[in-house]
């Protein structure tokens, strides 16, 4: 009985890496989400928070998606082959899922960009990928001004 409670407490949709700074430098059009193809040393590497999303994005290569610059530091107790951290490394998505992203990518002059990486309740590995469109300055400064906003606003209902 407390091994299945155990188990399910571990499978949650708990975020294991997040990209906090693709949410202020991309308007965000479309939420999709795929799975990543990762070795068994990566995954407990993750499971550890071992990786980072800054700088990664997602690009098509031979009809099939791949996600660049994702970092995933090596796992400490791992056998002596350890693969590259840096690799490039496989989506899990439909083929009509694809090209219909990497049609908008081409056309619409999109990126496709990470948002977060987390495990399912199966325990699996998703990566939760955004369809965006750079912002410029001046809506970068909006970002800010509105974020401001709502920090008084809270500080203010908080003293009530």
């Amino acid at each position: 009985m407390t091994d299945k409670k155990n188990k399910k407490k571990r499978f949650s949709n708990d975020v294991t890496v997040e990209n906090r700074r693709a949410r202020f430098d991309y308007e965000i059009i479309e939420k999709h989400e795929a799975g990543i193809e990762l070795a068994g040393s990566e995954v407990k590497s993750l499971r550890e928070g071992g990786g980072s999303l800054t700088d990664t994005y997602a690009q098509e290569i031979g009809g099939q998606v791949f996600l660049r610059g994702l970092h995933i530091k090596p796992y400490t107790q791992a056998n002596f082959v350890q693969s590259n951290p840096t690799r490039e490394r496989r989506l899990l998505m439909h083929r009509k899922e694809i090209d219909r992203l990497v049609g908008q990518v081409a056309t619409q002059g999109l990126t496709l960009v990470p948002l977060r990486l987390y495990f399912n309740q199966r325990g699996l590995a998703k990566v939760e990928l955004a369809l965006c469109r750079g912002k410029k300055a001046h809506d970068k400064r909006e970002t800010i001004k509105e974020r401001d906003l709502q920090r008084e606003l809270r500080r203010d209902h908080k003293l009530r």
